[in-house]
């Protein structure tokens, strides 16, 4: 018995969402505890190295098993000629219509919820996996006024391909306050709310620095400036080590070793110290010159 899994994710004109994926994984994960050898079908759009269907051989398998999703349309049916000398089965799919080819191509179906079963719950659970880190992603706008200095597109180019292929839990923030807007926050605190849950925060914008720091959590600080802008400068303020320009777009794995030091122990420990160091010493000179100019005593 060889079995292959197949679902939505499987298809190249599909969509591959966190729940399909589990789901499939769960299935592959049972059938392995119970001895049955079994493949997964990606869409090459998905995972370039996995296995595709227009690649497989139907004659390989005793077995296809369709998983998650709606047991609907055209991609699904062709499964059917695809693989006709296969028992298949469907399971943990939304049966719409029972009559739909799709549906009664299946030898067996085994639905979540349905016109004519009870809904039961879904392949998604049970899930154990390992923990991933969260990384919260702070990006700079274009910022002009640094001209020439720019290398703004060439950062973020590398920087996100470097999150792609990092085993991270993206977490995009955007420090724009907007109450109209549900996609934003609409004051600090819920920002700082966000922060507050990222084991990392990555980030080529200056408060991306410091609400991490501020609130202990790491910054993995990379400067889009050539020769250090205001980011730069700010790290240096909170003494927290930055990622140049320059070192990113020479070596792009420097931001591996960047990263695993801020989330070691020792980088941890670092930044809950800078979270200790109290605020900025601008506002007692700021207060200074305000008194002095009302005439009022300088503060003790």
């Amino acid at each position: 018995m060889r079995v292959l899994i197949a679902g939505w994710p499987s298809f190249p004109d599909g969509e591959a969402t966190a729940g399909d994926v589990a789901s499939m994984h769960h299935v592959a994960e049972s059938l392995w505890q119970h001895g049955i050898s079994s493949d997964c079908a990606w869409s090459p759009n998905f995972r370039p190295d996995g296995a595709a269907l227009d690649d497989l051989s139907p004659g390989d398998y005793t077995h296809l098993v369709f998983v998650c999703g709606p047991a609907h349309g055209r991609q699904v049916e062709r499964l059917h000629s695809r693989f006709p000398e296969c028992r298949r089965l469907a399971v943990g799919v939304t049966v719409i219509d029972p009559d739909d080819p799709a549906v009664i191509g299946f030898h067996a179906v085994f639905p979540r919820d349905g016109a004519d079963s009870a809904p039961s719950r879904d392949l998604t659970v049970p899930l154990a996996p390992p923990a991933r880190p969260v990384f919260g992603v702070v990006t700079a706008p274009a910022q002009p006024e640094y001209g020439a200095r720019r290398r703004h597109d060439e950062v973020h180019r590398a920087l996100y391909g470097w999150l792609s292929a990092t085993d991270c839990a993206p977490l995009p923030l955007d420090t724009r306050l907007d109450p109209a807007n549900w996609r934003h926050c609409s004051t600090v605190d819920q920002f700082v709310a966000l922060v507050d849950r990222t084991d990392l925060v990555v980030t080529t914008r200056l408060h991306g620095l410091v609400f991490a720091l501020a609130r202990g959590v790491p910054a993995l600080a990379v400067d889009p400036v050539a020769g250090g802008g205001k980011v730069t400068a700010q790290a240096a303020a909170w003494h927290w080590p930055v990622v140049t320009a320059d070192a990113l777009l020479a070596d792009p794995a420097v931001l591996d070793g960047a990263s695993g030091w801020c989330l070691s122990a020792l980088g941890r420990a670092a930044a809950r110290t800078r979270a200790d160091g109290g605020g900025s010493p601008l506002i007692p000179a700021l207060l200074d010159d305000l008194l002095a100019g009302a005439g009022c005593a300088p503060r003790s």
